[in-house]
């Protein structure tokens, strides 16, 4: 039984990559024309570069750097673990407001995908340093690609403490399946439409279930 649970388990896994790929490919191309749209309307908005790029740990820490359409004013990107940037941050430029709301600014890290550093669905990068403050249950989150949208992303996010989004990336990497993803990108188009806020008592799994956040087994998504 547990052979076969493994082969299962290795056969999503393949599936899920070869998504992203194709999903990654498909949103950067067709819809390359707005991308461009969107470079130009950063660049004569506000001063500065099109793109924010960053380093962050990704799978089993290993550093990558992710790409963002900058939506912050030069100066900005100095941020406090678990203060999170508000809508109504005035360090977001005007187009950045616009950006954010609907999750454009995200969209070029489907090259971080493509690449193989990303996922469509999984716990979302961190800073580098919040490293140091990781236990040993929260490093469980590195077991997995991040992703551009998670479990914490679609159940409140920033409206969330920071404690509870740890519980839920590791409650995704412990319960990973094909069927989980398709729930979180799906239920990732609602918060696009109505806002993280909405989401916040709508969580897809049980967060005070501490009979949750034991792992099935010590399996880990490559």
């Amino acid at each position: 039984m547990a052979g076969l649970d493994k082969a299962s388990k290795l056969i999503q896994r393949v599936i899920k990559r070869a998504f992203d790929i194709l999903a990654a490919f498909l949103v950067l191309i067709v819809f390359l024309p707005i991308w461009l749209m969107i470079a130009i309307l950063i660049k004569v908005t506000s001063p500065g570069p099109v793109f924010f790029i960053q380093e962050r740990p990704g799978f089993h820490r290993k550093l990558f750097k992710v790409f963002k359409f900058r939506t912050m004013k030069i100066g900005s990107e100095k941020m406090v673990k678990g203060q999170e940037v508000m809508k109504d941050d005035n360090r977001i430029t005007s187009i950045g407001k616009f950006l954010r709301r609907i999750k454009i600014d995200e969209i070029p890290q489907m090259l971080n995908v493509l690449k193989g550093e990303m996922s469509l669905a999984g716990p979302r990068p961190e800073r580098v340093a919040s490293l140091a403050d990781y236990t040993e249950e929260i490093e469980k989150r590195l077991n997995v690609r991040p992703g551009l949208t998670g479990l914490a992303q679609i159940s409140g996010n920033i409206y969330l403490p920071l404690e509870d989004r740890y519980k839920l990336d590791v409650y995704y990497v412990e319960h990973f399946s094909l069927c989980l993803d398709i729930r979180i990108i799906f239920r990732t188009v609602g918060v696009v439409l109505r806002g993280e806020e909405k989401y916040v008592d709508k969580c897809l799994v049980n967060l005070h279930d501490k009979t949750l956040f034991i792992a099935k087994d010590n399996d880990t998504i490559n």
